[in-house]
């Protein structure tokens, strides 16, 4: 007999499996589940990372947030409620001599009912300047912001979002221009904001007031330190400058010695985004790893079912072997076979995982991204699989004695 060729190869191996349609497939199932798992798993993970950065980036990806931090008094550590280590000078300190922002503004807080009439809404009234807005991409939809003049006045004026709007004004009448009260204070509506929806964190940006911090600071909070100081690196990939450049101004400005710690606290949206980062990647390899564990499974499948074949085909395999088949013609078919079967539940396996990444992002309005990568490794991993979990019985196929394959019952 001459020398099987690679033609020849593929059609004993693909009649072999058309002999054993349904049991082919059964075994190509686990292979079949496994790597549209994979896949799934993998574009959801990728897709949600990718909505994160998205997100992040339109919070403003080059923000720093300074917060007050490590006031000690009689020996015990106050909550963050009663820290009062950022004041005014600070922030003025910040604007007049940081070179690597481009914006800053002092935060005050303060959460209660906003009122108009019969209608109420609660809501956090944010007490910032112009730069404020600027570093979160907020934008005046209607009306105007609060100018310099307003905020040395601690004028009672305010920009209100559209979550607010709906809520105090049901009827659809322009807010601008129109008195709310908070706290039984009146706040007279001079603008409303672009709608910017919800953030990474899940928080309704468009749920918010902003006034100028002074008239938080002075009539609504009487109070003189800040809950924190808001500022804008002039790029991203300077943020760790200006970082450092804001914490030695500040322990310049406290008056700390070296070996004094920090009584503030510095971090940026980069470091968020980099942590954020890390998670998802961990839950995504996570998630991967779990569903690969369908692989490990459908490649013990065909483990089985291949040592099924060659104790099936035992006389066949005699009767090629003793016209001339040779031990890697006879290694070469059965490891042929695996493959196929392999490769086949691989590809159906793709196409299932892309239709279900596609699904469950239409469903359940989840982001999902199927990376070309994922793909190609989805694919690489069942080439090895059929190869691996197929060379035992291959061999073992290829190591049999022609005369007991003959007289096999």
């Amino acid at each position: 007999m001459k020398k099987m060729n690679i033609p020849n190869l593929f059609k004993i191996a693909l009649k072999a499996l058309a002999n054993n349609k349904m049991r082919g497939f059964l075994t190509m199932l686990g292979i079949i589940i496994g790597v549209a798992s994979v896949i799934t798993m993998l574009a959801i993970g990728q897709g949600s990372k990718d909505s994160i950065h998205q997100q992040i980036s339109e919070m403003g990806a080059n923000m720093i947030m300074v917060q007050p931090g490590g006031d000690m008094r009689f020996g015990a550590r106050q909550s963050a409620s009663d820290m009062e280590t950022l004041k005014l000078p600070d922030f003025e300190a910040i604007r007049r001599e940081a070179r690597f922002i481009s914006g800053v503004s002092p935060t005050v807080t303060a959460g209660g009912q906003f009122i108009n009439g019969a209608n109420n809404h609660p809501s956090t009234l944010y007490g910032v300047n112009e730069d404020y807005l600027t570093i979160r991409h907020f934008a005046v939809d209607n009306g105007t912001l609060f100018t310099d003049q307003e905020i040395a006045t601690a004028a009672k004026v305010c920009v209100i979002g559209q979550t607010v709007a709906r809520e105090l004004f049901p009827d659809g009448a322009d807010p601008v221009g129109r008195i709310i009260r908070f706290r039984k204070i009146p706040f007279l509506i001079i603008g409303t904001l672009k709608s910017k929806g919800a953030n990474a964190m899940g928080m309704d940006q468009d749920d918010m007031v902003f006034a100028p911090y002074s008239t938080v600071q002075k009539r609504v909070l009487a109070i003189t330190h800040l809950h924190g100081i808001t500022a804008s690196a002039i790029k991203e990939e300077y943020s760790e400058q200006a970082m450092s450049e804001i914490g030695n101004i500040l322990r310049t400005n406290h008056r700390l010695k070296p070996t004094d710690t920090d009584d503030f606290g510095i971090s940026s949206m980069e470091e968020i985004a980099s942590t954020m980062n890390t998670v998802m990647n961990t839950l995504t390899v996570l998630l991967g790893s779990v569903a690969g564990i369908s692989l490990l499974v459908g490649g013990i499948g065909i483990m089985n079912i291949m040592y099924v074949s060659v104790t099936e085909r035992t006389r066949e395999i005699g009767l090629r072997m003793s016209i001339g088949a040779k031990s890697h013609d006879i290694l070469a078919q059965f490891l042929l076979e695996s493959i196929l079967i392999s490769l086949t539940g691989g590809i159906i396996g793709m196409l299932l995982g892309a239709l279900l990444a596609m699904g469950i992002s239409q469903v359940l309005n989840m982001a999902a991204s199927i990376q070309p990568w994922s793909v190609a490794l989805s694919f690489g991993v069942c080439t090895v699989t059929g190869v691996f979990f197929g060379w035992y019985p291959a061999r073992k196929a290829s190591n049999l004695d022609p005369i007991d394959a003959l007289r096999y019952e």
